[in-house]
């Protein structure tokens, strides 16, 4: 049933984000270093830092965004697919692959009503430690720095997702929280084309009867190899996503008037 689904996914949603946002705090911030004074290495270095710098929860930073709405975005997600899956199937029979990536298509164009908002929530909060640390280590090479003056210590300033989502309304109206709706589609819509047909057929080498669910390890790891593939597919429309939605700069980083512009 469509509320069975809902639940379904939102649980899911929110086991994923738990276990993984720290890992998706480090891409925000390793994606949006560019031309100016970078901070990290790689993700372990990334990881390392924040901890040393913001501590074991600076990690998860901006995650109540993602708890908050991921539930919706999943279920939404999930269902989407679901229901598009059981109208493009004839009869009853198996979907061709074509129908399958038609359903993964339709299910991401559905997810970015929610996924828009809530990532470019999450971006600001997340990226927010990249840019104070930046700050923190530009001041004290100048005070350093023997032909220049006392500088004053950088402050980060702490803003919340309600702080940002009230500024972007009064200055942008809705149109601000949709920032970068187009990279958005750009990466949701092809990774859900190559994930769910993908699961699905990997899922179902594990099944030893048609009318058998497969064993849980077998859609476990049919949902990793899925998952990874659509991912490192469509990491370019996410760096560009994430470059977009990115409302405040380090220093010397770039800006961008659009998607292709980006892309360039």
């Amino acid at each position: 049933s469509l509320p069975a689904k809902l639940i379904n996914g939102g649980i899911a949603g929110l086991i994923g984000v738990t276990c993984v946002f720290p890992i998706d705090l480090a891409k925000t911030r390793l994606q949006n270093q560019q031309n100016g004074q970078r901070m990290y290495t790689s993700m372990s270095d990334c990881l390392i830092k924040t901890i040393r710098s913001e501590g074991y929860f600076g990690m998860y930073r901006g995650a109540a965004v993602n708890l908050t709405l991921v539930t919706p975005e999943k279920a939404i997600k999930l269902a989407a697919n679901d229901f598009f899956r059981h109208h493009l199937s004839k009869d009853g029979k198996k979907l061709t692959l074509l129908r399958e990536m038609l359903a993964g298509c339709g299910a991401g164009t559905c997810q970015v009503i929610v996924t828009t908002p809530m990532e470019m929530l999450k971006i600001q909060l997340q990226d927010a430690g990249r840019i104070a640390a930046q700050k923190k280590l530009m001041a004290a090479q100048a005070q350093l720095s023997p032909s220049s003056g006392a500088a004053e210590p950088a402050v980060e300033r702490r803003t919340t997702a309600t702080q940002i989502t009230r500024e972007l309304l009064r200055s942008k109206g809705i149109a601000g929280l949709y920032k970068g709706l187009g990279a958005t589609l750009l990466r949701d819509v092809p990774f859900s084309i190559v994930y769910f047909p993908l699961f699905a057929n990997l899922n179902k080498l594990g099944q030893k009867d048609p009318n058998v669910k497969a064993p849980f390890y077998v859609s476990f790891l049919s949902g990793c190899v899925a998952g990874s593939t659509a991912a490192v597919a469509v990491n370019p429309c996410d760096v560009i996503k994430t470059r977009l939605q990115s409302l405040q700069r380090g220093v010397n980083e770039d800006t961008y008037s659009g998607i292709l512009d980006c892309t360039k």
